[in-house]
């Protein structure tokens, strides 16, 4: 017993120690994603201001596949000592655990919330050659014929929007799935595809530039970036609501002070006027008003609602 508490005290001790030195070396942050995507993006912002409130490097490795998964579960499998950090987003943390069977990571156990760092809101967009000037519209057009929908990755939030609102809506699509955004934007913009749920940054520039028509965003409230665009609920469908988002998370068993002094360090970074105006360009809104517990529920929720709608919709995939 006294040989158990003795050891109890000494682990205690040294994650005390390590969170008062912390940090002395490089600090990775794992990005689940391909370079030059919105959480990429997010992660390269980050690791900047980082750095420099830090005074070391914060190098930012990219680990793709699978929606993400595969970047996850590297960083659940890292040692929890604040040196690798990582992206946290809907489809590894908060989807993927009601899509597929098993996964090699507990989404809720394998790791410590840090931090919720920005949302973006998902929009209805279609070639602008499509005579529908409101959801209604398509809706219309679609009960005479199916429309072809592309969405970026199978398990993203697009992925199960496009389910939602043709359950919703009560009409049939051609669900189209794609490998990223980009290519299933580049489809649209050409006229291949009829129309896309995407996130906000992907194909703002265009809706702006008159090459894609933006029918409604899937939130609870207007877009900043895109006001005289109605959401789902103003034109019909209350119930399609879709945010994708970008959060910091570290692995299990991370001593509390580490995520407590990056949250703040994080919380900091996000509330620059420099990282503000990026994100407002990339059509972001950032979140540096959170804590570590209220990201955890965040993603707790998110996890329950979406997997409200894979078991709706009767989605199954038999592995990743």
């Amino acid at each position: 017993m006294k040989r158990a508490l003795v050891a109890i005290l000494a682990i205690g001790a040294t994650a005390s120690t390590l969170a008062q030195n912390y940090p002395v070396k490089l600090i990775r942050l794992i990005s689940p994603s391909t370079p030059g995507g919105g959480t990429d993006t997010a992660a390269r912002l980050i690791s900047q201001k980082l750095a420099e409130s830090l005074g070391r490097p914060v190098v930012v490795e990219n680990r793709p596949g699978v929606s993400g998964i595969f970047g996850t579960d590297a960083l659940a499998k890292a040692a929890p000592d604040g040196y690798t950090i990582g992206m946290a987003q809907p489809g590894p943390m908060t989807i993927a655990r009601s899509l597929f069977p098993t996964l090699p990571y507990d989404p809720e156990r394998d790791f410590a919330p840090i931090i919720l760092a920005n949302e973006s809101a998902s929009v209805l967009v279609i070639h602008p050659s499509i005579p529908a000037r409101s959801v209604k519209d398509l809706v219309a057009l679609a009960k005479v014929r199916p429309f072809n929908v592309a969405f970026p990755n199978v398990a993203s939030v697009q992925h199960l929007i496009t389910e939602l609102f043709s359950q919703a809506a009560r009409i049939k699509v051609n669900a189209i799935p794609y490998k990223g955004g980009a290519p299933a934007t580049i489809d649209v913009i050409g006229g291949q595809v009829d129309a896309l749920w995407s996130v906000m940054p992907l194909v703002l520039p265009f809706i702006q530039n008159g090459k894609l028509r933006a029918l409604a965003v899937a939130s609870g409230k207007r877009s900043a970036f895109l006001p005289s665009i109605p959401t789902m609920g103003e034109a019909g469908w209350p119930g399609v609501i879709g945010t994708s988002w970008n959060g910091v998370v570290a692995p299990a068993g991370t001593p509390k002070e580490i995520v407590v002094r990056l949250n703040a360090e994080i919380r900091r970074a996000l509330s620059a006027a420099d990282i503000r105006e990026r994100y407002t360009a990339l059509g972001m809104e950032s979140f540096e008003e959170n804590t570590p517990e209220s990201f955890g529920a965040f993603m707790r929720a998110d996890a329950v609602k979406w997997n409200g709608v894979i078991k709706t919709a009767k989605i199954k995939l038999d592995s990743f």
